[in-house]
């Protein structure tokens, strides 16, 4: 099984793709260390600030040392010059807010799955053409479950997960899964402003754990 099997393997067992940037490298690593603790084996560090790639770089040395069955992608990818930063970094997948095919070829050319954003059909089609395995429908609070059950007979096969707007509580979740997604992402309605600011890793680990289980739970 090459890496961008494992990746999203990993993704559809899990039912959960955390996500998250904050720009203090230590607080990085703790929540990472955290997210590990509580049973994440996937995740995603998001491209949303200077510091970014230098704390990727960061996560990156402490994975092969602490956390080597973790995969460990980069979001907000827009650019090809992008892409290959984090590439060269060593992003284990891509994660984009939208569908760029340039993107999608260097994803190709170094065998990662890359997860492109889509908020309609037409951008669902453009990213299925370009290879997309995975597809992020963004910004789910928008969307809504009732739009993917809307257009899912359109794209048989195709795997889908919510990011953006996806609450933690079981009615939201099990509304998304019902509708047909493979998992979803947890952003800052898990990893919130105020966790990351007051460094409130036990609520953290235990809200984790919960929706872990509660995600389980709605599969």
């Amino acid at each position: 099984m090459n890496k961008k099997e494992q990746v999203l393997d990993s993704i559809i067992a899990q039912g959960m793709l955390p996500l998250f940037f904050y720009e203090d490298a230590q607080v990085s690593i703790d929540v990472t260390r955290t997210l590990y603790k509580a049973g994440v084996r996937v995740f995603e560090y998001t491209n949303r600030g200077p510091q970014a790639l230098d704390n990727y770089r960061e996560l990156k040395k402490l994975q092969k040392a602490e956390w080597p069955d973790l995969h460990l992608g980069i979001g907000t990818i827009k650019s090809v010059d992008e892409a290959e930063a984090f590439i060269s970094a060593g992003a284990d997948f891509i994660v984009s807010p939208i569908v760029n095919p340039e993107v999608a070829k260097i994803a190709q050319k170094h065998k990662l799955l890359w997860v492109p954003g889509c908020m309609t059909p037409t951008e669902i089609y453009t990213a299925q053409q370009h290879d997309a395995g995975l597809i992020k429908l963004f910004p789910a609070g928008t969307l809504k479950p009732d739009f993917l059950s809307a257009i899912r007979e359109l794209f048989p096969g195709q795997l889908f997960i919510p990011t953006g707007g996806v609450d933690t509580t079981k009615e939201s979740i099990l509304a998304w899964f019902r509708a047909g997604v493979c998992a979803v992402g947890m952003g800052s309605k898990l990893i919130s402003k105020k966790v990351l600011e007051d460094k409130l890793y036990d609520q953290l680990f235990t809200d984790t754990v919960f929706v872990t289980e509660l995600i389980q739970s709605c599969k």
